[in-house]
């Protein structure tokens, strides 16, 4: 119960830009050893008018004052442009010209990949009148840990979860405990209305004449 219900507030507190695009952010948090999708998403604000769009990812280890490119991605060719990244970065965005969706998932990470990562959409709009060029970029906060970090909505749907089970459990026992009584009560009445038939019965069979023959 407590999952649908974040997920239902998910849907409507998400701003949707169009029918198919939602500007979601990317989690911030990945574990050592582990494999991380950087999730960045650049929506159209007119999904009618076609584009074409590349997508830059850049990165910044907390020690460093400048990005270092890492990746770049030109429909179909995905093209990882650092060594220490090298076989551990896979294209999972859009895969064709019109990229709204540039997530890639970086394999094994190691501490070194905590930092600030950038990812720059440069999209052109084909407008009738002419094209325009267009460039968004988004960062993301990557912290890498040991091992993964509860979140708080996560421990709070637990509770509520085992809460309602008890919930439900005592509820069915009350209810067990209600029907039993009343099933109880209800054969009682009926053995007690079955012993006056059965005694009504026995006071109708009885000769009147007996008592009168004894006299």
């Amino acid at each position: 119960m407590s999952c649908w219900t974040f997920l239902v507030a998910f849907s409507l507190l998400v701003p949707w830009c169009h029918a198919g695009c939602a500007e979601v952010d990317s989690m911030t948090e990945a574990v050592a050893g582990e494999g991380f999708l950087l999730g960045c998403i650049s929506c159209k604000k007119r999904e009618e008018v076609s584009a074409r769009a590349t997508v830059d990812w850049h990165f910044k280890r907390p020690e460093n004052h400048e990005f270092t490119h890492i990746f770049h991605y030109d429909h179909p060719n995905a093209n990882v442009l650092h060594e220490d990244f090298s076989d551990r970065l896979q294209w999972q965005g859009t895969l064709n010209d019109d990229v709204q969706i540039g997530a890639v998932y970086v394999q094994n990470v190691t501490f070194n990949d905590s930092g600030t990562y950038r990812c720059t959409f440069r999209r052109t709009l084909f407008l009738p009148r002419q094209p325009e060029n267009v460039v968004v970029e988004k960062e993301v906060e990557l912290t890498v840990v040991a091992a993964a970090n509860r979140e708080l909505t996560a421990v709070i749907s637990e509770i509520v979860m085992y809460v309602l089970i008890v919930v439900l459990q005592l509820w069915l026992i009350l209810v067990m405990v209600y029907c039993y009584r009343k099933i109880w009560d209800e054969h009682e009445a009926r053995e007690a209305k079955k012993a006056l038939e059965a005694e009504g019965s026995l006071l109708e069979s009885k000769d009147p004449c007996d008592g009168v023959q004894a006299e």
